[in-house]
């Protein structure tokens, strides 16, 4: 576990890096198009340290807020806050991780922040309504082991910046092949042939760059968060229950995107086929179960 959480803050780091230095280079290369000299430079440098500023610090807030989650009340979600705080001794955590609630029948979950000392467990109404009492303890679990090894500071920080990619993706897929510079002379001319041949350049390896990002998250994190939420629970049939029904579950959840999809405890998307391929970012249910089984 201690070799995990020293690999996941070197990603992380490395991950922040290459995406301050990619943002950095587009912005340079937009700037320069639109001639604007010496400025290029610093405009590249403030705004890729700005965008990946706040992606590392406020990554919790922008997922919460892109999932549309409220935060849970002792009135509402009694269970799910006992729950927790049976749990937060086991785990061995100093600080207890606040409880958001997402409105959506899909029974899912998932945790972010950017470490333990300010982290979050979010969950859905379906998951609550849907689950008993041993099973939701088992999910808890395991969200709490993503906590603890880090794995939240890493999923939070791809995530973000995933999202940010594909938003700039967007931009120019809708900005530029839609006329966004008019051709008034030689000079825009030329501005806009380099907008457009970046635009394509980032509609192109967009979500090829989204998709690597994510699978810098070793679908490995799932096998030992599973197996930490066992050792805080000594109850592995409760996980193995619950991942069961979520798996097979045919509600889907309104929130989810592919940016995100890969923080939840079970793929939000239905999949079509159970077993799991070099692409996807969970491990198959049949595998996940069979690891547990073999704790017992």
């Amino acid at each position: 576990m201690f070799n995990s959480i020293k690999k996941n803050k070197r990603q992380s780091m490395f991950i922040v890096f290459l995406f301050t230095l990619v943002i950095a280079l587009i912005i340079y290369y937009i700037c320069t198009a639109l001639e604007l000299g010496p400025l290029s430079i610093l405009i590249a440098f403030i705004i890729s340290v700005v965008t990946s500023w706040s992606s590392y610090y406020y990554s919790d807030k922008i997922i919460l807020s892109l999932n549309n989650a409220r935060p849970a009340t002792k009135e509402e979600d009694l269970q799910l806050v006992n729950i927790l705080d049976s749990l937060i001794v086991a785990a061995g955590l100093p600080n207890k991780p606040k409880l958001y609630v997402i409105d959506d029948n899909q029974p899912n979950a998932f945790a972010t922040g950017r470490n333990p000392e300010n982290s979050v467990i979010c969950v859905t109404t379906g998951l609550l309504n849907k689950l008993d009492y041993y099973e939701l303890e088992g999910v808890i679990g395991h969200e709490l082991a993503h906590i603890k090894n880090y794995d939240i500071r890493l999923s939070a920080v791809v995530t973000v910046m995933v999202g940010l990619v594909v938003m700039i993706s967007d931009f120019f897929s809708r900005t530029l092949f839609w006329g966004g510079l008019k051709k008034d002379n030689d000079n825009k001319s030329s501005a806009s042939a380099i907008l457009m041949l970046v635009g394509l350049i980032f509609v192109i390896l967009s979500p090829i760059f989204g998709k690597l990002m994510q699978l810098a998250i070793s679908r490995k994190r799932e096998f030992l968060a599973d197996a930490t939420s066992v050792e805080f629970t000594r109850n592995p049939e409760g996980l193995i229950s619950a991942l069961i029904k979520i798996s097979n579950d045919p509600d889907e959840l309104e929130f989810a995107s592919n940016s995100s999809a890969h923080l939840y405890i079970v793929n939000p998307f239905k999949e079509k086929k159970k077993t799991s391929n070099i692409w996807s970012t969970h491990p198959s249910l049949e595998d996940r179960v069979s690891a547990l089984r073999s704790l017992q």
